[in-house]
């Protein structure tokens, strides 16, 4: 992971990934507002590689998980990396992308597993899973999740992403992803991650785990 410094909250810039939005709506008779950031839906994969019996993870540096580890009322002015260090926000995750091109879903899910992991596969070697429902208090967006297989002779690059993103590859055993997110104190991963990993381990890992 790169170095972060300078790091200080400020008002909300606009970017082409997401747009506040203020929802006017009128329930039971009572008008009602919801502010919103209107997200583009997006793809999750499930790389496991069958070589060596891995599941090829993403390790990347979150802001937004960055912050919510440090206290309130230290958050608006430069935050003190030293006290707060940038592995705070250090996430662990399932490949994924946006839906940000003219492309199918499947299309995307391909080309993210081969920038992100740097395996590459074919859209017919894609299980679709499913789609959920980002539903929080603040968007709404989709994400369709797949499952790929992948061997060590499908590994075409070292991955960690394109235009700039600072990705860690982490081809982690099973078992120790069990351990990772048994973590009863705290698992630096999205709620998707636990799902996607509890799929993998009903549908798809046969091994005897205890």
């Amino acid at each position: 992971m790169e170095k972060v410094t300078n790091v200080y909250l400020t008002d909300y810039i606009p970017t082409i990934y997401t747009s506040p939005r203020t929802i006017l709506y009128t329930q039971n008779g009572k008008e009602k507002s919801s502010n919103i950031f209107a997200e583009r839906n997006g793809v999750i994969i499930i790389v496991y590689n069958s070589t060596r019996d891995v599941l090829v993870l993403v390790k990347q540096f979150r802001p937004s998980a960055y912050i919510q580890q440090v206290a309130e009322d230290e958050r608006y002015s430069e935050v003190d990396t030293n006290k707060y260090p940038v592995k705070l926000g250090v996430t662990i995750e399932f490949c994924a992308g946006l839906e940000d091109k003219h492309m199918t879903s499947e299309e995307i899910a391909r080309e993210e597993i081969l920038e992100e992991c740097g395996y590459e596969v074919t859209v017919d070697q894609l299980e679709k899973i499913g789609v959920i429902k980002n539903l929080t208090e603040t968007t709404g967006a989709n994400s369709t999740l797949y499952y790929c297989e992948v061997t060590d002779a499908m590994r075409k690059n070292k991955g960690g992403g394109v235009d700039g993103e600072n990705i860690e590859v982490i081809e982690m055993p099973v078992e120790e992803v069990i351990t990772y997110a048994s973590n009863s104190n705290y698992v630096p991963s999205p709620i998707n991650f636990m799902y996607g990993l509890y799929w993998f381990l009903y549908h798809k890992y046969k091994k005897d785990l205890k």
